[in-house]
């Protein structure tokens, strides 16, 4: 997301920052390239124009011109102003109510409310320890019932039975006085959608609201659909009353104008973004972290959270361990591979860390794509336990076997084995080194499968 928009103004700033001295028709020059690149990563025209004023209005002031650093001084102008127009401070989705608290899911067909309900549920049970009901009311689209099924099956997450010729408001009656007696703490109602806002739909979402009442309203919408999803989030806001936005398809938008505009749109926070397919793919929406990663400054405290979150601490100890002695074999590869993969790939995590545009082009030059983790992974498990412990056994007729069997080339496995070879030969000069050494020395040899 905000791929666009990161590009250009960092090209804008950089120019900003190679100056010792700024006038403030250098100023205005650099923020006539912000409104440009904003208004092309589909902020709404309303938005830019009010961000654009608060930012000169602070950026041509003495202070900022007669700085020491004024091209400085200037994004952080800018970045202060994108955290506020974001929210300035990250919403949970709120639960401080007397259990069941029933939490309603909005939106159009199509924007993803069915798997977003489900991530959430799977979310909610697993880290907030919340004993999460989920209950589909729509009964318009073909199978949209059995496919919340489906997917709390995959979750975790119990869902509603299914009745037969059941309307949506008694459904969501059904549901709540089920959560009463089950000692549910949290119902999810997944509402039904349409292909645009009509007076049906709003009239249904209303009458679930007021038999419900739902402690949180949100509204599900598609990143991709940009402008359009601002319309949308405006009209069911001033209809049924919102408390939150979740933005779906947040790793497909490269320009991310929809969740610049929509806060300032609704005065709605954007609470949740689903960031992948899986059902683990759903991250609470920071908007200090969202400004730095648009401002191209990374966002390593969600890295350090997802490596958390994905690696395994005593799995990790026993590869330090492995690592120390020198002995790191090609079942330990493979696991990096995976977690690198849980990670978001590379491309997730290169989003996180600081100068993410000129790491982006350093993956273009090398030739790196997001198919090479599962390549790589694919090609270790085509190989015999034997192999994996001890790759120099693998010579030719067992590279073509291993080859065959992953649906790569010869070429392929050449490499993976060399990048193996390379990062044991560093774990054995690590151990000879130590700590002292390794800091007088770097690391060499150490980057992704490939990447080098």
């Amino acid at each position: 997301m905000f791929d666009g928009l990161t590009t250009q103004l960092g090209s804008v700033f950089d120019g900003l920052k190679k100056r010792g001295a700024l006038k403030e028709a250098d100023v205005k020059a650099a923020l006539r390239e912000v409104r440009i690149a904003l208004l092309e990563a589909d902020v709404a025209l309303p938005v830019v124009k009010d961000f654009i004023e608060k930012v000169q209005a602070e950026a041509i002031g003495q202070e900022v011109l007669r700085s020491v650093t004024p091209g400085q001084m200037v994004v952080k102008i800018v970045h202060d102003a994108l955290v506020e127009m974001l929210g300035a401070e990250s919403q949970a989705v709120n639960l401080a109510a007397v259990p069941p608290v029933p939490v309603m899911m909005v939106g159009l067909q199509g924007a993803g409310k069915t798997t977003l309900t489900a991530k959430l549920g799977k979310r909610l049970q697993e880290k907030d320890r919340k004993k999460v009901l989920m209950a589909s009311l729509d009964v318009r689209r073909p199978a949209a019932q059995e496919q919340l099924k489906v997917l709390g099956e995959q979750a975790g997450v119990f869902t509603l039975p299914i009745v037969a010729g059941q309307q949506p408001v008694d459904i969501a009656k059904r549901a709540m006085e089920v959560a009463r007696l089950s000692a549910y703490d949290v119902v999810l109602l997944d509402t039904a959608g349409r292909l645009h806002v009509d007076e049906a739909l709003m009239d249904e979402a209303f009458a679930v609201k007021t038999a419900a009442d739902p402690v949180e309203t949100i509204l599900v919408a598609d990143a991709l659909t940009g402008q359009d999803a601002v319309t949308v989030a405006d009209s069911f806001n001033q209809r049924i009353g919102l408390t939150g936005i979740a933005l779906t398809r947040i790793d497909g938008d490269a320009r991310g104008g929809a969740a610049l505009s929509m806060r300032a749109v609704t005065g709605c926070p954007i609470k949740l973004i689903g960031t992948g397919e899986k059902l683990e793919d759903l991250e609470d929406f920071h908007p200090d972290r969202i400004a730095n990663r648009i401002l191209g400054m990374g966002d390593v405290v969600s890295l350090v959270e997802k490596v958390a979150e994905t690696v395994d601490e005593e799995e990790a100890a026993a590869l330090a361990e492995k690592m120390q002695k020198g002995d790191f074999d090609l079942n330990d590869l493979a696991k990096q591979l995976r977690q690198m993969r849980q990670m978001g790939g590379l491309g997730g995590l290169m989003s996180m860390l600081p100068g993410v545009g000129k790491m982006k082009d350093q993956m273009a030059k090398a030739n790196v794509d997001e198919g090479l983790l599962k390549r790589q992974e694919a090609m270790i498990g085509s190989m015999t336990p034997a192999e994996r412990r001890n790759p120099k056994i693998i010579h030719a007729s067992r590279k073509r076997r291993i080859a065959g069997g992953s649906g790569t080339s010869i070429q392929e496995v050449n490499k993976l084995l060399k990048q193996h070879l390379t990062m044991s030969k560093m774990m054995k000069k690590m151990q000879k080194m130590g700590k002292k050494g390794l800091m007088r020395h770097g690391m060499p040899g150490m980057m992704p499968p490939g990447f080098q």
